[in-house]
């Protein structure tokens, strides 16, 4: 699966200083589609080396594919030295994304000013949970904490349950990564035309807040409002999988039509032309009801009778698929530490220009001479600043 192939991106550089999981999933991307990413990370290894079971100590399931197509530089980032290091790789980037807060990139030395000053036409990526010009900038913002600022628990409540809820996935991490992806395109674009470098800023409280209200700002964004927010067809507790005679489907008629097949083949006739279902509107309106309709309706036949009645009639539908069935189905690789293991594909499908993996993921401080000596280090000084603590060497091993 690891193939070599140029990719849209090829000859830009990204400096990654991201750890977790927001800002490396959008460095992965930016890697799929070509980049040069170099990370630089801590001696102790990002977390999400950790996150869960892998085959290596530094190598989780999560971060086999988070880390891939990067190549990796342990820097001590607290000394003098170890600053000098990343200037001077910065000056040979493109891009600089980074998650860490803004105190912290201050007492670094590696703000936009700072890195412009060695690149000036540098795109230059900032994202972290809080706005930099906020009362909470420097305040530590995980995936379930801005799911709780944003207002994505409250929704559990609006949607029939007794108490805010979190999503069963880090849906503002991903959701804030792929921000990060867009707003880079955007920059290197700008900067393609002009030849102007910039930053940007990605706060994640504002990227999921932005999300959530595309549907749920509803009738509260005319002035005056004509509604609560809420988007009233995914809020009903009715909206859920509906159990078939032997399993789980999920069918989602969306026009009158859908709906006259469905109370038709399901021993509905009562309800075939019912003005509760007449317009877009009264299908919002009458959710609760219509989906409360349905799911008696589905018990009554096995999934595969639903799968064939609403693709013979053209009507949205599908059978529950399991995490399990989404990993059987995945190509496998070779590491050359951990194995063999699943790749997730590039979920995007270029004429031109395929998204691929390139590179597996690194350990940590792999690329240290490879990177260093490209930038124009001396093998004696590479190896002077590894007996100084400022690098560690890494070699590839089975641990």
């Amino acid at each position: 699966m690891v193939v070599e192939n140029p990719g849209s991106l090829e000859g830009i550089r990204v400096l990654d200083l991201t750890s977790v999981v927001m800002g490396p999933l959008a460095t992965a991307i930016l890697g799929d589609l070509g980049a040069d990413v170099i990370t630089v990370e801590s001696r102790r290894g990002d977390i999400n080396r950790f996150m869960g079971a892998g085959p290596h100590p530094h190598l989780s399931g999560v971060s086999l594919n988070l880390l891939r197509n990067k190549r990796n530089l342990d820097l001590d980032l607290k000394s003098e030295t170890g600053r000098e290091v990343l200037l001077r790789l910065a000056a040979t980037c493109d891009v600089f994304v980074t998650n860490l807060r803004p105190g912290a990139l201050a007492r670094l030395g590696a703000t936009y000013p700072d890195i412009a000053l060695v690149r000036p036409d540098v795109i230059y990526c900032q994202a972290h949970g809080w706005p930099s010009d906020s009362d909470r900038a420097d305040e530590p913002a995980y995936d379930d904490i801005i799911q709780a600022a944003s207002g994505l628990a409250d929704l559990a409540v609006r949607a029939g349950g007794e108490a805010p809820g979190l999503m069963p996935t880090i849906v503002a991490d991903k959701v804030s990564g792929l921000t990060i992806v867009y707003a880079v395109l955007a920059a290197l674009f700008h900067r393609e035309r002009t030849g102007q470098g910039q930053r940007i800023e990605v706060p994640m409280v504002d990227v999921v807040s932005a999300f959530l209200l595309v549907e749920h700002g509803a009738g509260a964004i005319p002035q005056p409002p004509a509604a609560p927010p809420g988007y009233k067809r995914i809020l009903t507790p009715e909206r859920r999988p509906q159990r078939t005679r032997d399993g789980w489907i999920n069918v989602l008629p969306y026009d009158r039509e859908h709906y006259d097949t469905l109370f038709t083949v399901g021993g509905r006739p009562d309800l075939v032309g019912d003005p509760r279902y007449a317009t877009g509107r009264d299908r919002i309106a009458n959710s609760d009801f219509l989906y409360g309709r349905l799911r008696e309706i589905i018990a009554g036949r096995t999934t595969a009778e639903w799968l064939e009645i609403c693709n013979r009639h053209g009507i949205p539908a599908a059978a529950i698929g399991r995490l399990e069935d989404l990993v059987d189905a995945l190509p496998e690789a070779e590491h050359p530490v951990a194995g063999r293991y699943k790749v997730i594909p590039p979920p995007i499908r270029f004429g031109r220009t395929p998204a691929s993996v390139r590179r597996p993921a690194p350990l940590i401080g792999e690329h240290n001479r490879e990177v260093l000596a490209e930038i124009g280090f001396t093998d004696e000084e590479i190896t002077e600043l590894t007996e100084q603590g400022v690098l560690r060497e890494s070699r590839r091993r089975r641990d």
